[in-house]
Parts: structure tokens; C-alpha cells; sequence
């Protein structure tokens, strides 16, 4: 079965006003719009488009069952648009967030919780826009202390810090704490006359984000993150544990189905460092560029961008008027299509769509053809998810 699936942008304060206008070929927005959401997360479930009046939560709850679908889906699939940066933020690991999840039921109610649900978050993005900036993981500490050593003695105390993995750990549970303040201080105010070849790129970024947030000790932590830039159809992986913050650009993003998001500053909102430092994975190095590859399991014409997700796969379909591209559900998919307009097929109907628009197929249908001339990206379950999706027994 094939449901067309839309949904309403959020409004977050780092969105942009055009860049998902622009996808979607209309008028630049009045405020801003930072996600586009499709799946079933109860926080904000697509709507389907077929005059239903339904969420697609409220489908699957009710009709899911008759079309293969067991329970939830396990991702959740974004357009994502950022003109200024996101907060830096961290995941938990699956036994992290069962743990910490069960722990916080045992607050009284009214208490700041860190955790809304028991599941891990990791997540991929892959770049629509000609460039898409990030900062992903923390960078080797012989390149950070050289960059360090371009701010003189404002950057001292915490060069001094940067020993080995535990301190630079140690360092950014001391940058957040509030007790570097004129540590703080003064390295965002050397920012400006900061000068180094090796890392210009790096630099000029820090003090982007510090017009942002002129204050803010994530301008220092910022400093310490690898400035990674992707190009359109370039992607990250990011693991539980890894520190990251997407900079601007326009992605689809593929992540768990999962709200939990400790922060690490850019941010108003709360910082728990204790447990932000609890779950963060401190290795330092650099994060490689995902490119996809030829998708297997009989498809045709699919890429897949590969990564180390049981819940979530990435595949993208790019068609001409003189090619198709064919591939067999392993659970319950979703296609965006991204570019031009592209028709979604299955055994008995079809869905045309242009950008930004969806279709859910359930899989219960036996082959999805895709035709047309366009670019579509299709979010199915994970190998370890895709039995549970559809009530098989994993290998």
C-alpha cells in the first residue's frame, strides 16, 4: 500500500525562511523553517495526504497491521534547514539511555529530566545544498594545540588541559561549567585577531558562531570540534557519543526514533555537564565523508549510504526519463523525493511526487518501482529492525 505523507516545517529559531521554500518551489517563508518531519514520532506524526484526516501514527495503530507493520517505525526521516548554527549536542548509546531512562523514572514529577525515552538517537545527514557545514567529533589534540597556540596566552589554561583524551574530556566539562568564564572570555576575544594558515577555515567559522553567540562557552568548545564541509550528496555518520552541531546548509537527515539530546552549549537550553560527560565518547580524530554505495537485496538503480544503524538504512534513487530504479521493502519505507518530480509505484497504485513531498509504503508490497526524472531518497529499517518491523524473527 502506497499513503502520500506531508507535514508542517518547524519553526525553530535556526532555521531558514527559503531554503525549504526553494525545494519545495514556492515563496520564501515569513519565519523560519528548520525540519520537515515523516514518520509516525509521536511529537509531530505526517499527516496523509489523501483526505483522511489521519496521522500517520494513528494509521499504523490502526490499520498497520493488515500491511506487515508491527509496532512504531524505528527511524525518523527530516529535511533539515539550518542558517545559523544548531546547539552542540550528544546521543546516548542504547544501554545509556535505558539505564538513565529508568534512573530518571524515579523522579519526582516537576524534576528536569535528561532523557524522554529509552532509546539511542544515531544519525545521518546527507547534504542537498552545495555545501553543508558541520562540526562532527573532536579533533586530534596535536592539530587542536597548534591551532590553540595562534590565540598566545588567552588560550593557555586550556592548551595546558589537552593531555590526552581524558583531559580533553576533563577540559570541556571545565569550559561548560561556568568556571572559565575569563578563559572564555578571553579566547573569544582573541578570536578576532587569531591568525593560522592551517586552519583559517576553522577560525573564520569560530567567529561566525560568536556573533551568534558572543558569550556562549560552545564558541570555545566549537574550537575543539572538527569543521567538516560536505558537498551536495556527501554524508556523516554520527555514532552515539560523538559531540556535533550542523552549521548551515539544507540535508535529509535519518536518525532513530528517539528525542534524546544532551547538550553542550549554542544553546539557552539546560546543560547537565555531569551527564553530557557521562555519555560523550572523547577519542579524538577525524570523521570520515560517507559516499554511498551500489545497494544489494536485489534493487536496482539504489544507492545506499552506508552506516552502522541498526535501526535505519539510507538509499537514494536518481531516474531519467529513460531509466527506473526498483527495489524490494525490508520493512516499512518512506521515499522524499528531493529533485525533479518522480512516480512511486507499487503492485496495484502509484504516487507522483515533486520535492519535499513523501509517500509511505507498507511491506506488504512485493517491488517499489521508481520512474521518472528526479531524485528520491528512500529510509527503510535497519537489518536488526527490519525483522521486528515486520514480525519476522532476525537471523
Amino acid at each position: 500500500m502506497l499513503l502520500p505523507l506531508t507535514n508542517v516545517p518547524r519553526d525553530y529559531a535556526w532555521g531558514s525562511r527559503s531554503m525549504i521554500a526553494a525545494l519545495e518551489g514556492r515563496e520564501a517563508a515569513e519565519g523560519p523553517e528548520a525540519e520537515v518531519w515523516f514518520g509516525d514520532h509521536p511529537s509531530d506524526p505526517s499527516d496523509l495526504a489523501d483526505g483522511s484526516g489521519l496521522t500517520l501514527d494513528r494509521w499504523i495503530a490502526d490499520e498497520g497491521a493488515a500491511h506487515g507493520v508491527a509496532g512504531r517505525l524505528p527511524y525518523l526521516l527530516k529535511i533539515l534547514a539550518a542558517s545559523t548554527v544548531l546547539s552542540i549536542q550528544v546521543h546516548p548509546s542504547k544501554a545509556q539511555a535505558e539505564e538513565a531512562f529508568a534512573r530518571e523514572a524515579a523522579l519526582p514529577d516537576g524534576a528536569e529530566r535528561n532523557y524522554a525515552d529509552d532509546n539511542h538517537k544515531p544519525e545521518m545527514i546527507v547534504a542537498l545544498s552545495e555545501r553543508f557545514e558541520a562540526l562532527c567529533g573532536l579533533r586530534d589534540l596535536d592539530a587542536t594545540r597548534r591551532m590553540l597556540a595562534s590565540f598566545g596566552d588567552a588560550a593557555e589554561p586550556l592548551r595546558a588541559r589537552l593531555t590526552d583524551e581524558r583531559g580533553l574530556a576533563s577540559a570541556i566539562g571545565w569550559l561548560l561549567s561556568g568556571d572559565a568564564r575569563e578563559v572564555v572570555g578571553a579566547i573569544i576575544a582573541a578570536l578576532a585577531d587569531a591568525q593560522s594558515t592551517e586552519f583559517a577555515a576553522e577560525l573564520a567559522n569560530a567567529r561566525r558562531i560568536a556573533v551568534w553567540y558572543p558569550d556562549d562557552p560552545g564558541v570555545v568548545v566549537a574550537l575543539l570540534m572538527n569543521y567538516v564541509v560536505l558537498r551536495k550528496g556527501e554524508s556523516v555518520f554520527l555514532r552515539a557519543g560523538m559531540l556535533h552541531a550542523y552549521v548551515s546548509g539544507l540535508g535529509v537527515e535519518l536518525m532513530a526514533a528517539s528525542d534524546n539530546v544532551l547538550r553542550g552549549g549554542l544553546t539557552p537550553k539546560r546543560i547537565d555537564v555531569d551527564e553530557l560527560l557521562r555519555i560523550l565518547d572523547p577519542t579524538p580524530g577525524p570523521i570520515p565523508v560517507v559516499l554511498p554505495v551500489a545497494a544489494d537485496n536485489g534493487s536496482r538503480g539504489v544507492e545506499r549510504f552506508p552506516a552502522d544503524a541498526p535501526d535505519f538504512s539510507l538509499l537514494r534513487a536518481r531516474v531519467t526519463g529513460g531509466s527506473d530504479a526498483v527495489l524490494r521493502p525490508s520493512g516499512p519505507l518512506i521515499v522524499l523525493a528531493t529533485q525533479g518530480t518522480v512516480s512511486v509505484g507499487g503492485a496495484h497504485s502509484s504516487l507522483e511526487l515533486r520535492p519535499g513531498r513523501a509517500a509511505f509504503v507498507t511491506p506488504d508490497e512485493p517491488e517499489i518501482r521508481i520512474s521518472g526524472d528526479g531524485e528520491a531518497f528512500i529510509a527503510q529499517p535497519g537489518s536488526a529492525s527490519a525483522a521486528a518491523a515486520t514480525g519476522e524473527r532476525a537471523a
